[in-house]
């Protein structure tokens, strides 16, 4: 069985670049539609899906993204793998606006009703999330962008606000005290929706401006940001292929059995409807 890597587009990304033998996947999933079909294709002996989170053309708000039904549909298509590309906005003052940011911690300021877990409604699950982000996907990200002799930055905090309002100034300052990194509006989720989907996933952040809080810079507009975008999206096209082209062996990685005790609720109260929403991810641990 070829690897399959599941590939998350985010502002600015809406396709991938060197890929054959590509057909269009519509998928349904019990937890709604995901953001819009999944482009599923080749590049050399690996199997890319690749999906646009905002949907093709951008119409969907960070906190319209049914990200359950996202990742459901990378699973159901068989993803081992996900790497999320984002767009985000720097904190620190040595990361510059074009750099690539590999962050491995996430820190949640949304105001948390967008919907996080494939549990509830009679199964409890409680993953353990104490490292978000799989290093073996990381690593191959960092080492793809070191050998194009791009600038990038390995390791650091994924601030996630709410949006879709870019941050006030006097936001901006207090996540810099706290020793925040960098800020976007999507991931978080997505990593623990992976993680429950036994997924590993790790983000490339394309870096677009310095939110607002530096005081050389203008704050952050949607302008300043596309600029930015346009010429960050070909480098960050560059690191996926060669990411997917170099990509390890995760098959024994911690991610892949994510799930082995994180069920509380007893068997035999299971909901069943719930179990047959949950088959996919559950099947191989209960019968």
């Amino acid at each position: 069985m070829p690897k399959k890597i599941g590939i998350i587009g985010g502002s600015g990304l809406y396709d991938f670049d060197g890929i054959s033998s590509v057909r269009i996947v519509d998928v349904t999933t019990p937890f709604g539609d995901p953001s819009g079909p999944y482009t599923v294709g080749e590049v050399g002996d690996t199997e890319v899906i690749f999906l646009p989170r905002h949907g093709d053309g951008h119409y969907l708000l960070p906190s319209e993204i049914n990200y359950r039904a996202n990742i459901y549909g990378f699973k159901s298509l068989g993803v081992e793998d996900i790497i999320s590309v984002s767009a985000v906005g720097s904190l620190r003052e040595d990361v510059h606006p074009m750099d690539m940011f590999i962050p491995d911690q996430f820190f949640d300021r949304t105001n948390r009703q967008r919907e996080s877990t494939f549990f509830g409604d009679g199964i409890v699950g409680h993953i353990s999330f104490a490292h978000p982000v799989c290093p073996h996907i990381a690593n191959t990200l960092h080492k793809a962008a070191k050998k194009l002799d791009l600038p990038v930055h390995m390791g650091g905090t994924y601030l996630n606000m709410e949006g879709p309002a870019f941050s006030t100034r006097a936001e901006s300052i207090v996540y810099r005290k706290w020793g925040m990194d960098i800020i976007g509006m999507t991931n978080l989720v997505e990593a623990k929706l992976a993680r429950e989907a036994e997924i590993c996933y790790a983000t490339l952040a394309m870096v677009t401006d310095y939110d607002c809080w530096h005081p050389d810079h203008d704050s952050v507009t949607v302008e300043a940001v596309i600029q930015f975008l346009t010429k960050n999206i070909e480098n960050a096209k560059k690191i996926l292929n060669l990411a997917v082209k170099t990509f390890p062996d995760t098959s024994k990685c911690t991610c892949k059995e994510a799930l082995k005790n994180a069920v509380l609720t007893r068997q035999s109260a299971f909901n069943a409807v719930t179990l047959e929403k949950l088959g996919l991810l559950l099947g191989k641990y209960y019968s």
